[in-house]
């Protein structure tokens, strides 16, 4: 792979590489906190060689502050305010989540649109992977046949159906990975004609399209449900050539013949997927979603910049990254709307935020009840410092577009897809989106897997990649240590990202068949 000069996020200071030595990371010259490296944390009586001593046991992750924070100061991690001090913080002193309140969310009509775009990265060239093309012009990573549903109450069915295809027709069709069903718990009972409604339909319709299903769409519907199978076919498409099997059908006399139909009509569409064939294709088609959970505090020093180092090359390649997440973006929006491409895409940016606070105030919620048990252990001790650790998997790029929820992608670059923050939904929505592959990063650990796109995981610390050695697929730690910078980690990444969208690695998810349920994002009524 060729070089490419791309401007880096900075490396954080991180201390002797080696050792039991206390360490911290400072994030930028202005905060006035740090947080602890050490695998176990620090004991009260530590001292740095700047004379800090901690004046109490503060935890791996977990903020120390720097200098003495008064009652209703403000605590600075990346340069930005992250909490308002509840109490008087010593010097040395555990910065704990009861001592910090929220600090307000930027107002969304007061922000900088598009007034610092980033110049065009240098182009990189030369990149290439071996991939499935699709009449359309889109490229898979996967060749596989999906099956779609209109209605939950025929998921038990489609079960039974997949079982037998796997067992009596797959083995006849060696170019074909697998086959999965595209499961869910809609299409009865629901306010279908809801304005909220055209976001799980979008998103069932977009599915069906993704580039690793090679354009074979096939449906199992009931027959009596309010979202009919045909409105799951790609426009123009009848359901009479065999697109659509119901099971109300007056000619299904029987579970039986049912099943036999499902079986004639994945038979046909795996011939067609049977004649796919692996070519070399440039970097520029690839469509690569990035994505966090159990996040901790060390999400925003090691994974996500490597993340975010790894997305510059891929936009600089000519290729597609998605990243997402509203709740955990929310709060870091005013370094996001002056990187828009256009003052349209910075709109498009506040637009969502509305929507998503519009929603969760009709639901009596607001962003603070994101972080979850594990993020404040990990320490992160609310959404504004998760938010702020979030975004740097966007890395330095214009935001080239955004996406509601459920929506193709249409452009290149990088792209904000709207979606809640929960790792199912969010997989769910960037799969409709269009992504082929993603990157999935995490602090405390999650055994995430999709079975319709390859997910490479990234672990923030070494001790989590090493406890979990066989589902953690990079190490990001090695940055808070000091064995490998955000560039190393970053060139690593995508160098990965090439090779498993090649089918030449496989990622411990795939190894395993660890997969999630699909989940859709309705917030429409249901009746």
């Amino acid at each position: 792979m060729p070089d490419a000069v791309i401007e880096a996020p900075p490396v954080p200071p991180a201390g002797p590489a080696l050792g039991d030595a206390p360490r911290t990371i400072r994030l930028h010259a202005s905060d006035n906190v740090a947080i602890v490296v050490n695998a176990f944390g620090l004991p009260a009586g530590t001292v740095f060689p700047d004379g800090l001593t901690l004046v109490e046991f503060v935890p791996q992750g977990h903020k120390v502050a720097l200098a003495a924070i008064p009652e209703g100061g403000e605590v600075r991690r990346y340069g930005e305010v992250v909490g308002i001090a509840t109490q008087d913080i010593p010097r040395g002193a555990w910065v704990e989540e009861s001592r910090v309140a929220t600090p307000t969310a930027p107002a969304l009509d007061a922000l900088e649109m598009a007034t610092r775009v980033p110049a065009p990265l240098p182009p990189l060239t030369g990149c290439t992977f071996e991939g499935f093309r699709n009449p359309d012009g889109s490229v898979g990573t996967k060749n596989i046949l999906a099956i779609s549903i209109s209605v939950q109450c025929v998921a038990g069915t489609l079960d039974v159906a997949i079982r037998r295809i796997k067992a009596e027709l797959l083995p006849r069709f060696p170019n074909v990975d697998d086959v999965v069903g595209l499961t869910h718990a809609y299409g009865c009972g629901v306010a279908i004609n809801a304005p909220q409604a055209v976001i799980p339909i979008r998103t069932l319709q977009s599915l069906a399209r993704n580039p690793n299903f090679g354009g074979e769409v096939m449906v199992v519907g009931l027959g009596c449900e309010k979202l009919v199978s045909e409105r799951l076919l790609p426009d123009g498409d009848d359901a009479q050539d065999g697109g659509v099997v119901r099971m109300q059908d007056e000619r299904h006399q029987g579970f039986s013949m049912m099943l036999d139909s499902i079986m004639a009509m994945a038979e046909a569409r795996l011939a067609i997927l049977n004649r796919r064939r692996r070519e070399t294709c440039p970097a520029s088609d690839l469509v690569v979603g990035l994505q966090c959970g159990g996040s901790d505090a060390f999400s925003g020093v090691t994974a996500n910049p490597a993340l975010g180092y790894c997305a510059d090359l891929i936009v600089a390649a000519g290729g597609t990254v998605l990243f997402s997440e509203v709740t955990e973006v929310r709060d870091a929006i005013h370094l996001l709307t002056p990187r828009a491409k256009t003052p349209a895409v910075a709109e498009a940016l506040v637009r969502e935020m509305a929507w998503y606070d519009d929603y969760l105030a009709k639901g009596e919620a607001d962003r603070r009840a994101n972080p979850s048990p594990g993020n404040k252990k990990g320490g992160l001790n609310n959404i504004v410092e998760k938010a702020l650790g979030s975004v740097a998997k966007s890395g330095t790029s214009a935001i080239s577009g955004v996406l509601a929820p459920g929506e193709r992608v249409r452009e290149k670059g990088l792209i904000f897809a709207a979606t809640p923050a929960s790792d199912f939904v969010c997989g769910t929505l960037q799969l409709a989106s269009g992504i082929t592959l993603q990157v999935f990063s995490t602090g405390r650990g999650t055994p995430y897997g999709l079975a319709q796109c390859p997910v490479i995981k990234v672990a923030t610390r070494t001790e989590l990649s090493q406890r979990w050695s066989d589902l953690i697929d990079l190490d990001a730690g090695r940055i808070a240590t000091g064995h490998a910078t955000i560039e190393e980690v970053g060139r690593e990444l995508f160098q990965l990202i090439l090779d498993v969208a090649s089918g030449r690695k496989t990622p411990w998810s795939d190894r395993w068949g660890l997969f999630n349920d699909l989940t859709l994002f309705n917030p429409a009524p249901i009746t």
